[in-house]
């Protein structure tokens, strides 16, 4: 376990990811204003996994920033004070298969595609898009509403989210070709299937 310094703080016993600081899978500009944000000086405070949940799910919307002064959401406050924390496996699973609170669950989601391996990835996270339940998707043009499916294809599919640079995820069929994944089967096929 290393140490690393994160602009005003050190994590203590952080362990590498990627190859880089935790902390730096926040791009510093979105750090600073982080630090900055009244939500993180009031709300996230001497949090730790458990007090992180209640937080969670108090959320009403995800997203990365908003307003023309550029503010960020308690939901990338969260997501950062939880890269700090870097809890065990097991929390992370935990917050990722409860069905209650879908912004905790939403967390967990934005965490595993920052954190973990690229297999697990995809394991962890396709359960997810048969999870339909409706999100408020704060961005600078406002609040429009997504699906929860919607959110985590996009955590699998785009190189940004949430004001994020997500680490680079190798294409599911690659990952299939190196048999390190089963080819996946959409749960639509069984309806298909049953109509005929």
């Amino acid at each position: 376990m290393t140490s690393f310094v994160v602009d005003r703080g050190i994590v203590e016993g952080a362990a590498s990811v990627h190859q880089i600081n935790p902390a730096l899978l926040i791009e510093k500009i979105v750090r600073e204003r982080i630090f900055e944000s009244r939500y993180w000086k009031e709300q996230c405070f001497g949090l730790d996994a458990a007090t992180l949940c209640d937080r969670a799910v108090e959320l009403s919307y995800v997203g990365g920033h908003y307003s023309s002064n550029i503010k960020v959401t308690p939901f990338l406050c969260l997501v950062f004070k939880l890269i700090q924390l870097q809890p065990e496996r097991e929390i992370i699973l935990e917050y990722l298969n409860q069905t209650e609170f879908k912004y905790l669950r939403a967390i967990a989601a934005f965490y595993v595609r920052l954190f973990f391996k690229p297999v697990e990835v995809y394991n962890l996270l396709e359960p997810l898009l048969t999870d339909y339940r409706k999100l408020r998707l704060r961005s600078p043009a406002g609040v429009t509403l997504t699906h929860m499916d919607e959110f985590v294809d996009s955590l699998l599919t785009q190189p940004r989210v949430c004001e994020t640079t997500l680490p680079r995820l190798p294409p599911r069929v690659q990952l299939e070709d190196m048999e390190l994944l089963e080819p996946r089967e959409s749960p639509l096929l069984s309806e298909i299937e049953d109509d005929d």
